[in-house]
């Protein structure tokens, strides 16, 4: 019974994270906040909006705001390519689609190997989105707080547009 108790224990420890990658960087969100992965649809653009919103896309009767990640956080997402995925997420009450350049798994790592981001890295992408940067082998992934990609006040007018 207490080896069952412990092995309970040790998978609650476990991150499930959809990992993509954005430019040359890896990163990972919680696999409970995403809703689906789906191929780059065709996308409606928003006259003034931020440089950020890509535009929006109707999912199965949905219209849904989809930000492009790499924009938003200042990193050069390598030239388009069938490759990019939007992911989506729930962020607050909206539903908000993040395109990404690629999605490559979903992994299980446990809570223990992941470590407050260093300063450099940080620095690269606002600490305020930043929970941690997992350790995997060889691997870095920058863990993403999906609650501070957008804030309340950014989250909201993004769909006054719509």
């Amino acid at each position: 019974m207490q080896k069952n108790q412990n092995t309970q224990h040790a998978d609650s420890d476990l991150l499930q994270l959809v990992i993509f990658q954005l430019g040359d960087e890896e990163f990972g969100v919680d696999i409970m906040a995403v809703q689906e992965i789906i191929k780059m649809p065709a996308i409606t653009a928003i006259p003034q909006v931020p440089e950020y919103v890509t535009g929006v896309i109707n999912l199965r009767g949905r219209i849904i705001v989809v930000i492009d990640l790499g924009k938003k956080f200042n990193i050069l997402s390598s030239e388009k390519n069938e490759e990019y995925k939007v992911i989506v997420v729930e962020l607050g009450d909206q539903v908000i689609g993040m395109m990404v350049d690629s999605v490559s798994e979903v992994l299980r790592i446990p809570g223990t190997s992941v470590d407050p981001a260093p300063d450099i890295i940080a620095s690269a992408v606002s600490s305020n989105y930043i929970q941690g940067v997992g350790k995997l082998d060889d691997r870095l992934l920058i863990l993403l707080d999906l609650r501070n990609v957008l804030s309340e006040h950014e989250t909201k007018e993004l769909y006054q547009y719509v």
